[in-house]
């Protein structure tokens, strides 16, 4: 099947979805090794279901102030190179030939910015499934005026989510009301977007203890909306609080923190142990007596291709992501 694209598909897909009782999850990325671990865990996913087929989305950010993902996909840090390469890739892993070729694989550009993003919001979406046109940061009034002139001019030819409120970042200091019924359906109503990202209580960046996700209140808007409720934040709350997001009227959850956060620690302890086969016998003892490294770490080894090279540290990474992605799977296709 590989890449949906055209609006009227990929609404399909999001009807299939909800006669299935399906909350379509789009996983972010950054990189290849991010980008593939989606797929991989997919594809292991319809294996298990024997439903070869099965849709993901991937996205990724541009200028998104918070994190610009399409930057740090090339160490141009170019925006425009970096979001290129991405698209490359996805078209490269879901062509005739790749193990990836049978699953439905939608592409969302996240958190487009209404200012800064004007040079992509230019580009041809056809290259792209779905957008989230993000004027949140405005007054509410303001906020539906600008999304509603972009689904007016891009509705006919990509799906849009817009966001109603912004989901704030918990590194700083800023928190945010929850949005209420009231709002919701004035904005879904006058913007007319097919989705609408509401805040439910998460954050982006969040540890997962942090914050609570309110489905009372998602039901509540999802009573006046229909089942149009996009969530972000979703690695600040666990997997616990978000297992029946289908009866909240969730339709779609966007995920990328968690993937990151919880694969570097898996990375750092598997080097500590293997401290001398990544930097050798020289420079593990040397960091041994700086205190910087315990004496259990192993010592002994040489520095090994096994370990000191990029596709040691991206194998660790990519499994971990992979887990993660497919638990989450497994939480919401059943």
């Amino acid at each position: 099947m590989s890449l949906i694209l055209e609006r009227n598909k990929v609404l399909d897909v999001y009807q299939e979805a909800a006669r299935k009782k399906w909350v379509i999850p789009t996983f972010n990325t950054e990189n290849l090794t991010n980008t593939e671990a989606i797929l991989a865990a997919a594809l292991e996913y319809s294996q298990l279901i024997n439903q070869p087929d099965i849709p993901v989305t991937i996205g990724i950010t541009n200028q998104y102030s918070h994190r610009s993902q399409s930057v740090y996909y090339t160490h141009t840090r170019r925006w425009d190179i970096g979001l290129k390469l991405f698209l490359a890739d996805i078209g490269v892993l879901t062509s005739k030939g790749s193990p990836y070729e049978n699953l439905r694989v939608m592409i969302h550009l996240d958190h487009a910015q209404w200012d800064t993003d004007k040079p992509l919001l230019a580009w041809d979406m056809d290259q792209f499934s779905m957008i989230m046109y993000d004027a949140s940061n405005l007054p509410f009034e303001e906020n539906i005026r600008l999304t509603a002139k972009f689904v007016q001019e891009n509705g006919h030819k990509i799906v849009i989510e817009g966001a109603c409120d912004e989901i704030v970042d918990a590194t700083g200091d800023e928190r945010s009301s929850l949005t209420t019924p009231e709002q919701a359906i004035q904005y879904l109503t006058q913007t007319k977007a097919d989705f609408i990202v509401a805040n439910l209580g998460t954050e982006h960046r969040a540890s997962a203890s942090d914050l609570k996700y309110h489905g009372d209140m998602a039901r509540e808007i999802s009573k006046l909306t229909g089942p149009k409720l996009v969530l972000h934040g979703t690695s600040s709350v666990g997997n616990d609080q978000v297992k029946n997001l289908f009866t909240d009227g969730i339709a779609k959850v966007n995920i990328w923190t968690i993937m990151e956060r919880d694969s570097s620690p898996v990375l750092f302890e598997d080097m500590v142990k293997n401290a001398s086969n990544v930097i050798g016998k020289e420079k593990t003892e040397a960091m041994i007596e700086s205190g910087l490294l315990g004496k259990n770490v192993l010592r002994s080894a040489k520095a090994s291709l096994s370990h000191y090279t990029t596709a040691y540290r991206q194998d660790i990474v990519f499994g971990e992501m992979k887990k993660i992605v497919l638990e989450y799977l497994k939480l919401w296709y059943v």
